[in-house]
């Protein structure tokens, strides 16, 4: 019976693990056809595609799935048209969150997130009352044991970087896609100077666990863990919606 028990735990263990990797190729596919669709199917001209098709690599996702999203996207094989759409809010303690969707069905989808924030604690806002908030930017995310920081520091900083920081990475959520490691460098940059810096980064064999644009707040508001959990069960209701894309907010959890 023991060994019964030990099979099936690794078969649920394994059905999570494909359920999170198909909802993962899910949201990379939808970018892909839309930055096709927007900017056209040659990611030499499209940086937008060309940032999709990277992190669609990075996921190992077959290239044959990468192609078929591209064509629907350019209109070679039909497909779902999708729509961007972004929904705002507040979390508990006033933290502010936005949420960006790709959605073929924008009714549908607003009602969606509306109830996540209403069960959460949170309240739905109008657009533009939390994205003002926030700015565009590029953010690279590096695990502080992959190279010293004096290096990384003087490396990203010529290269034309804005600021460089050392956080713990329980301290802070800023983009549903970051996976990190418990301390790492969080380099910012101008959406312009993204792409240049990333490569000098590339080309310096110093590995990231996080790369894309992403919205940054201007200001961050402090709360401590205890306080912090309402906001991050909703976060993570968001992220598990599967129109949503991306969810960004100004939280920063205070160390213990």
């Amino acid at each position: 019976m023991s060994g019964h028990s030990k099979w099936a735990g690794i078969k649920h263990k394994k059905a999570l693990v494909d359920a999170q990797r198909g909802k993962l190729f899910t949201k990379l596919i939808r970018e892909l056809t839309v930055a096709a669709r927007d900017g056209g199917g040659d990611e030499k001209t499209n940086p937008r595609l060309r940032q999709a098709i990277t992190a669609a690599k990075e996921a190992n996702m077959p290239s044959a799935n990468i192609e078929r999203a591209i064509k629907k996207g350019t209109g070679e094989l039909p497909g779902v048209r999708y729509e961007e759409v972004t929904y705002e809010g507040y979390a508990a303690g006033g933290i502010a969150i936005v949420v960006e969707c790709l959605t073929d069905n924008k009714n549908r989808t607003a009602a969606e997130i509306r109830n996540i924030f209403s069960k959460k604690g949170g309240n739905f806002a109008s657009a533009g009352a939390v994205t003002y908030m926030f700015k565009k930017k590029g953010l690279i995310i590096i695990d502080r044991k992959e190279v010293e920081e004096d290096k990384l520091f003087t490396l990203v900083i010529e290269a034309g970087a804005e600021d460089i920081e050392t956080v713990n990475s329980q301290q802070s959520t800023v983009n549903s896609e970051e996976q990190s490691s418990e301390e790492e460098y969080r380099i910012i940059t101008s959406v312009r100077d993204f792409e240049k810096i990333k490569e000098v980064i590339k080309n310096s064999n110093i590995k990231y666990s996080f790369v894309g644009l992403s919205l940054i707040p201007n200001n961050r508001i402090k709360l401590d863990s205890e306080k912090a959990k309402p906001v991050l069960a909703l976060i993570e209701d968001l992220e598990n919606c599967d129109d949503v894309q991306n969810v960004h907010s100004n939280l920063e959890v205070e160390a213990c």
